[in-house]
């Protein structure tokens, strides 16, 4: 059984006449206990896929699946039954987190409304806060005031991880910690894949694609570009566009580059997704290359490894 897959889910939402496709044909498979990073810019579909994955939103074409089952045409109970082996962190905790509670009792909260047990609860919640480094005079502090955004993330990081997960589905979880809170946070995610959780991890950061994951999967605009080992894919990007996110990251003595820019018309119906923003693009670009095999364990979909 495998913790999450996707087999050829597109999703696309539609306003009168005009169709934005969100997510097309994308394919993965996270084994339990291994570990996959979604990478790519705001748009590029990574929360619509988990929120897919979750049954939020239905496919409007293929599968998205969670210990495989669809949760998108699931019955209740088995909603829920599989849910509750998940834990979920939103990319806003502000919005995420109940703010008339204090942190002890956000965090609490979940373990006690599934086993019930009040003093239990308290215990996980206090181990689990002070290993994502909060303080204890916060643990009484009203999540409605009081907490910096770094710290709201870490408290919705505990209550995603209070039930000990099978498979934790992580949208930017380090968005707001600064340098030394950040590897905190990516060290007790570890520590949890060493126990055999699966993570599927949104970012749009390559570098934190290579600490965290093994393997990465890059979309554009909802299309896969690139999958492989994470160290590989960061280290020796093939595609145009994983290219691009690579030199964008900041270097010493080097000025900061844009991810990409528009050159040209935007694409025709059926050719390649980055064509107006590729400088390597020829003349089969305006067909849509496959997300193919180049190598073990590669995929691109780029006509100049086809």
């Amino acid at each position: 059984m495998n913790a999450a897959q996707a087999k050829n889910l597109s999703v696309f939402f539609s306003k009168g006449k005009e169709v934005t496709w969100a997510l097309c044909g994308i394919n993965f498979v996270l084994p339990l206990g291994g570990s996959l990073a979604l990478i790519g810019e705001s748009g590029s579909g990574k929360t619509t896929l988990l929120r897919a994955l979750l049954g939020l939103v239905a496919p409007s074409e293929g599968e998205a699946l969670l210990f495989d089952t669809d949760l998108s045409s699931a019955e209740a109970a088995k909603r829920r039954s599989v849910r509750r082996r998940c834990g979920y962190i939103a990319q806003d905790p502000y919005g995420s987190l109940p703010p008339t509670l204090s942190v002890e009792d956000a965090v609490a909260e979940v373990w006690q409304l599934v086993h019930g047990s009040t003093e239990e609860a308290k215990e996980k919640a206090t181990s689990l806060l002070e290993e994502l480094n909060i303080e204890r005079e916060m643990f009484k502090s009203s999540l409605r005031n009081g907490l910096s955004g770094g710290q709201r993330q870490r408290v919705a990081i505990a209550r995603a991880l209070v039930l000990e997960p099978e498979l934790l589905l992580a949208d930017e979880p380090t968005s707001m910690q600064d340098a030394s809170t950040r590897w905190d946070v990516l060290e007790v995610l570890k520590r949890r894949i060493k126990r055999g959780m699966a993570l599927l991890f949104v970012t749009h950061d390559l570098l934190l694609a290579k600490v965290i994951t093994e393997r990465g999967l890059v979309l554009f605009q909802g299309n896969p570009c690139e999958e492989g080992p994470s160290k590989a894919i960061i280290e020796n990007p093939m595609h145009p566009y994983t290219e691009a996110l690579a030199s964008a990251l900041p270097r010493l003595g080097k000025p900061l580059k844009a991810a990409v820019r528009r050159r040209g018309a935007p694409k025709k119906e059926g050719g390649c997704p980055f064509l107006p923003f590729c400088p390597k693009s020829f003349d089969k670009c305006v067909t849509s290359p496959p997300f193919e095999d180049i190598s073990l364990g590669r995929k691109v979909a780029c006509w100049h490894f086809l």
